[in-house]
């Protein structure tokens, strides 16, 4: 499945869900997304998001236990269904907003609870949702900047400071 649908499912399934267990069930399947898209866009996409794509893979595989998760059934890792990433920047941006909502939800979770061992763990992962929007957010600069690098005009050619003089030279030639 592309990316994009997964993500839209993710944000549906993570909005509509009650109950902390759900919620940390949700956000595990959002960091296990961001691993897969982080992995797909390593192996396939542009050289020049490469590194920043294993990176946010590493990163989401330290924040996410998706597959031992109690509330994830088995087979149910929504991750598992991707196939492609047809429109890298779309798909970024709506990875962005998913990790974003997901890294709220665990906020909420973590303020709402008073054991110890749950608040630690929603710290973490809060912490590795905030350095994987970071590393979307870096693809999405390297993107924009690679799209104003081909949208600009030629340089004119240099020669000096101000570039090439055009227009008539009877002054310096010497004449009025």
């Amino acid at each position: 499945m592309e990316a994009e649908r997964l993500i839209a499912a993710g944000r549906s399934a993570l909005a509509g869900s009650r109950g902390v267990p759900a919620v940390m069930a949700e956000a595990w399947q959002a960091q296990a997304l961001a691993r897969a898209v982080g992995g797909q866009l390593a192996r396939y996409g542009p050289a020049e998001l490469r590194t920043d794509a294993r990176g946010l893979s590493e990163t989401c595989a330290l924040g996410s236990a998706v597959l031992h998760h109690p509330m994830v059934p088995a087979g149910g890792v929504r991750a598992s269904q991707l196939t492609e990433v047809a429109h890298v920047a779309r798909a970024l941006a709506a990875l962005a907003l998913l990790l974003g909502e997901a890294g709220i939800a665990l906020v909420g979770v973590a303020c709402g609870t008073e054991e110890e061992g749950l608040y630690w763990q929603c710290i973490e992962s809060i912490d590795a949702v905030d350095e994987s929007v970071d590393r979307v957010q870096s693809m999405l600069r390297r993107l924009a900047e690679q799209e104003r690098e081909r949208d600009r005009p030629p340089e004119r050619e240099r020669d000096g400071p101000f570039g090439v003089v055009h227009g008539p030279a009877g002054f310096v030639a010497g004449q009025p």
